[in-house]
C-alpha cells in the first residue's frame, strides 16, 4: 500500500494490500478501496463509498459526495462503483438519497470523461462512456454500452437503453430505446445506433431485420403506436433486441419515449 504522506486517509476505510493513494488526496469514513485501486492526486471520496478493483480516478475528482437534494439531511447512503473505471478529472458522482434506493450504484469497465456527473439513486451500467461532461439527473438509468456525448444531460428518472448512442449536447427528456440512436436539442430518436451494432459483430442479414422492425413501430402510420407495438413484439419474438426494445417500452417509468421528430 503507498500513502502519499499529504493525504488523509480516514481509520474507518478498508484498503486493500495494493492501493495508491497519491498526493493532496481526502478519503473519507466507510470508504473501501478494492485490489489495484489507484487515486491519482487530489482525488476526494467524502464517505460511504465502496470502488471496486483496478479502478483509476483522477486530480479534482469528488466521488461519493453528498446527495445534491434539498430532502438529504445526513442519512448514511451510498455509492458503489465496479472494477476497471476510469474517472478522470473533475467528476462528480453523488450517493443516494433516503427518498430514493438510498444508493447510487456503477457497474465496470466503464469510461468517464472530464466533468462527467452521475446523481443522486442513478444506476449505471458497464462498458459506457461518457464524454466530457456528460450528465445523469437523479434516477437515471443507463443501460451497458451506451455511449453519451459531450454536455449531454439526462433528465432526471430518465432512461437510457443498452446499447443506444446519445449525441452531443443532445436534453435527453424523453426515454431512449435500446439501441436507439439519439441528437438535438431537445433529442429526438434518429435511428438505430448501426456504429454499434456493427461493432458489436452483427452482420448486414441481422441489422437488416432491426432496421425493418424499427420501421414497422416507428416510421409506419397506418395505426396507432400502441398496435404497432404489439405487431412488432409478434412479427419479431425471435429477435432478443426488439423483445428488449418493446420490454422497455412496456415498462412504467416517469419520463415519456423519446420518438423520431413529426
Amino acid at each position: 500500500m503507498a500513502i502519499h504522506p499529504t493525504s488523509s486517509v480516514d481509520a474507518s476505510c478498508e484498503l486493500a494490500d495494493d492501493v495508491e493513494i497519491g498526493p493532496w488526496c481526502t478519503v473519507g469514513p466507510d470508504v473501501t478501496l478494492a485490489v489495484g485501486v489507484r487515486l491519482v492526486s487530489h482525488v476526494v471520496i467524502p464517505r460511504d463509498t465502496i470502488v471496486g478493483a483496478g479502478t483509476v480516478i483522477h486530480p479534482f475528482a469528488v466521488i461519493g459526495g453528498d446527495p445534491q437534494h434539498t430532502g438529504y439531511k445526513g442519512e448514511r447512503v451510498t455509492l458503489t462503483i465496479g472494477e476497471r473505471n476510469i474517472i478522470r478529472e473533475h467528476c462528480t458522482f453523488n450517493r443516494g438519497t433516503p427518498q430514493g434506493t438510498g444508493e447510487t450504484v456503477i457497474g465496470s469497465d466503464n469510461l468517464f470523461m472530464t466533468g462527467a456527473h452521475v446523481g443522486h439513486d442513478s444506476i449505471v451500467g458497464s462498458q459506457i462512456t461518457f464524454a466530457n461532461n456528460a450528465t445523469l439527473g437523479g434516477h437515471a438509468e443507463i443501460g451497458d454500452r451506451v455511449f453519451l456525448g459531450g454536455l449531454c444531460a439526462v433528465h432526471q428518472f430518465g432512461r437510457v437503453g443498452q446499447g443506444a448512442i446519445v449525441g452531443g449536447l443532445a436534453a435527453v427528456t424523453r426515454d431512449v430505446i435500446p439501441y436507439g440512436s439519439a441528437w438535438g436539442n431537445h433529442a429526438q430518436l434518429r435511428g438505430l445506433n448501426l456504429i454499434g451494432l456493427k461493432r458489436k459483430g452483427y452482420d448486414k442479414a441481422a441489422i437488416r431485420r432491426l432496421l425493418a422492425a424499427y420501421r414497422d413501430l416507428f416510421e409506419s402510420k397506418d395505426q396507432p403506436f400502441a398496435q404497432r407495438l404489439e405487431a412488432v413484439a409478434g412479427t419479431y419474438a425471435d429477435l432478443p433486441e426488439i423483445v428488449e426494445i418493446v420490454d422497455f417500452i412496456r415498462r412504467d417509468t416517469r419520463r415519456p419515449l423519446c420518438l423520431p421528430e413529426g
